[in-house]
This record gives structure tokens, sequence and C-alpha cells, in this order.
């Protein structure tokens, strides 16, 4: 088996995780190859003005696609590495408890949500930046865990077991003090995602799971990359009219001529659906049109 045929193979039976990070992958060496071409002037248009999520709301509003492009791009490998190393961890914990359809949900609901208050945070402040990441995505998926599960022990390397809602306060302890001195953007939306994966559970103990408006854009698609199956062609001669003296003719018949009559009727159907129409004698075929009359 070929390298791509192994890939294709894993992307297949893998799981949502394991889909979203083949996803980010592809997108980080398209988006990679695009800016290379531009930083050397071969290709004269940033990309990133395209997928990149913009603080600007007039320029959000000519590009709101980036609401949801931003969180599939990443600013360079260690980005997009740490990123898919923390989205398997937590992928893995998540479905544990969860389906692979409210890991999706919870994802890209998570993403959307960390974006726009990103998008409100620096409206607010009245200052301009972009954001790129699936890490608003990401802690919402975490969030969502621990807050469902807070005691649930984890292993670390170097550490030992630890109880996941701690590791889920210190990476929320991090993104608040790291606020005021870089990445401003990316941190705000990181704690999005986590306010979004807490109102999500809750949301969910009171009934309501807020994942299954992505369920059925899933369902929309699926369905249609799904091909129908067709069924056997089968012919069927089957009597549509009924006139006065067909009814005058079927109440003079007794039920053991019905009887008859009908099973000589499925004989014949057998025989046309095994081997046409043409298998029949001429017998056969003006008794079928001696009935359909």
């Amino acid at each position: 088996m070929s390298i791509l045929e192994d890939l294709k193979l894993q992307y297949k039976i893998g799981g949502v995780a394991q889909k979203l990070i083949f996803w980010n992958i592809g997108i980080f060496v398209v988006t990679a190859l695009l800016q290379l071409l531009y930083i050397t002037e071969v290709w004269s248009f940033d990309c990133y003005d395209l997928v990149a999520l913009h603080s600007d709301l007039s320029y959000f509003i000519k590009t709101p696609w980036t609401i949801f492009t931003y969180m599939f791009v990443h600013a360079g490998f260690l980005h997009l590495l740490f990123n898919m190393l923390v989205l398997h961890f937590t992928g893995r914990i998540f479905t544990t408890f969860f389906t692979q359809r409210q890991l999706l949900g919870v994802f890209i609901l998570g993403g959307l949500f960390s974006g726009f208050v990103f998008l409100l945070s620096y409206a607010l402040l009245g200052a301009s930046s972009i954001v790129v990441g699936a890490s608003g995505a990401i802690m919402a998926v975490m969030l969502a865990t621990a807050t469902y599960a807070p005691e649930m022990q984890v292993r670390l390397l170097l550490i030992g077991n630890v109880k996941l809602i701690w590791i889920a306060i210190v990476i929320l302890f991090l993104d608040l003090i790291q606020l005021p001195v870089s990445n401003t953007g990316g941190h705000l939306a990181h704690l999005g995602g986590a306010l979004f994966g807490y109102i999500y559970i809750k949301s969910l103990k009171g009934g309501v799971d807020l994942s299954k408006g992505i369920s059925k854009i899933q369902d929309f698609f699926e369905n249609l990359s799904t091909p129908k199956k067709k069924t056997p062609f089968k012919t069927v001669y089957k009597n549509t009219t009924t006139n006065k003296s067909t009814a005058n003719r079927s109440s003079s018949t007794t039920d053991k001529d019905k009887s008859v009559e009908q099973k000589k009727i499925d004989e014949i159907l057998d025989k046309i659906s095994q081997s046409g129409y043409d298998s029949l004698t001429k017998e056969e075929k003006d008794f079928l049109f001696k009935v359909g009359k």
C-alpha cells in the first residue's frame, strides 16, 4: 500500500478529531505555499487577507466567511503542531463521554463563538488585529470535557496523574496573565472558546444539545455525497382502469375463481420478473391482455 493510499484509509476510518487534523494540515500546506509565492513576489496577493479573521468590522463585513476559515489556518509549523497535539488529546477524552458528531459540533461552534468574542472585544477596545488558529475551538472541546468530568484523571509525562479540571484551570490562567503582554486577540479567542465549552455542557444538562444544528448540516452534506441505491428494474403489468363491464364480471366470479385467477397472474408476473415479458407464451400473453381489460 502506498503512502497516499494509507493516508486515505486513515482519513476514512478515523474519527472526527483525526479528520480535523487532516484538514488543518492540508490547509496549512496550501496556505504556506501561497504565502511563499507571495513573499517571493511570484504571487501578488496575501492569502491571509481572505482567510484570517480581521478585527476591523468594516473589513469583516466584506469577508464574513473568515469567521469560519480562520480556525483552520495557522501562523506557523509550531503553532499548527501544538494545536493538533492538543486536539488529538482533547478529542480522545471528549469522545469518552460524547459522540463524534457532538465533537464536531462543539469544535465548530466553539470556533465561531471565540471568533465573535474576538471581534466584540476589539471593537470595544478600539484596537486592530487579526487572529488565526484552531485554539479557540480546541479550548471549547477541552472545557466542555473538564466541565462534564472535572475529576477525571489524566496521566501527563513527567508529572503523573492530574485531574482534568486542573489542566483546564492552568491553561485558562496562562491565557489570562498573557492578555496584556502579547497576542491579546489569540488569548481572547481562547477564553471565548472556553466559555462556549462551559455553556455547552450546562445547556446539555438542561436538555438542550447546541451541537444538533451542526449535525443536521453534516447530515445534509452526507446525503448529497452518498449515492442512492438503485432498485433492480422490474416490469409490472397492472390493471389501472376500472369500467362497468369489469365490475359486473368481477361480481359474478366466485371466490374460488378469483383465487385461481390471482394465482395464475402471480405466476406470470414472477416469470416476467425473472425472464422478461418475451419469455411468456402466447396463451399467457393473451391471459394478461384479457385480465387487463
